[in-house]
């Protein structure tokens, strides 16, 4: 992994993209990661399909924060259909890093919480 990419990561850690809380939210959603803790809680606004403001909480380590604000800058704009076909190799890609297997939970945590949220819009809001 070269430098770059690493201090990416770094940078997204220390200083988290769309983290906290939206007032009034459309809709939010979290999930866990039992095996480490980690916790992760995204907020989303929504208008005609497309999200509008994003947000999120976590308690975890540096690549399950990373992975959440580098997310959260690249769903922001995008219609829920885009974000539903997000999948673990989006992650990798989004990330630019090899994910050990021993990791891949981290970095793919934000996605889950975040497709919950994109689910529970639909099936409450579609």
């Amino acid at each position: 992994m070269s430098d770059f990419y690493r201090e990416n990561i770094l940078e997204h850690y220390k200083h988290p993209r769309n983290y906290g809380s939206l007032k009034k939210p459309d809709v939010f959603a979290e999930d866990k990661n039992p095996l480490c803790g980690d916790r992760m809680k995204f907020e989303l606004r929504h208008k005609a399909g497309i999200i509008t403001d994003i947000a999120f909480t976590a308690e975890g380590c540096a690549l399950s924060i990373a992975s959440a604000s580098l997310l959260s800058e690249y769903v922001k704009g995008k219609n829920i259909a885009e974000v539903l076909k997000l999948d673990h190799n989006s992650m990798r890609e989004l990330l630019e890093i090899e994910i050990s297997s021993g990791r891949i939970k981290c970095a793919l945590l934000p996605l889950s919480a975040l497709c919950k949220a994109v689910t529970h819009k639909q099936k409450n809001y579609g």
